[in-house]
């Protein structure tokens, strides 16, 4: 895609500070990290976005973002890491090119994880549901 901010740096158009590249993955640093070592990985053929994406890309990037996480680990002396998505603009998603943030942790970095709300008496069971109708239509 012509326009696509990731796609110019796929195609070299703009620099980045890439850490791994093969034929169908590309992951540089985050120019607004989390914590430091805070990567992107994405492939290198667009799709807007996880829920459209290719078996084959989704496959390929999850890959490579296990191996980003056991590297950003080593690099930085963390212990743990996040990987995670923005599918959609309610998601918090900004740039429209699939891609996976790999984010080392560390002990008392004040990132948070979402907050869970219960479910209310009976109503798991609506949820499970309705998903189970959904995927039962293929």
């Amino acid at each position: 895609m012509q326009d696509c901010l990731f796609c110019k740096f796929v195609r070299k158009e703009l620099p980045a500070e890439i850490v791994y590249e093969d034929d169908t993955v590309l992951v540089f640093v985050d120019i607004k990290p989390n914590n430091p070592g805070h990567v992107l990985v994405l492939p290198k053929a667009h799709a807007d976005t996880f829920a459209d994406a290719p078996e084959e890309s989704i496959q390929a990037i999850a890959l490579v973002a296990q191996r980003m996480g056991r590297a950003v680990m080593k690099a930085f002396g963390a212990t743990g890491f996040n990987i995670g998505v923005n599918n959609g603009q309610t998601a918090g998603q900004v740039i429209y090119h699939l891609h996976m943030h790999v984010i080392p942790r560390f002990e008392g970095d004040g990132l948070e994880h979402w907050h869970g709300k219960p479910y209310q008496d009976g109503e798991i069971a609506e949820v499970g549901q309705k998903i189970r109708n959904v995927l039962s239509l293929g």
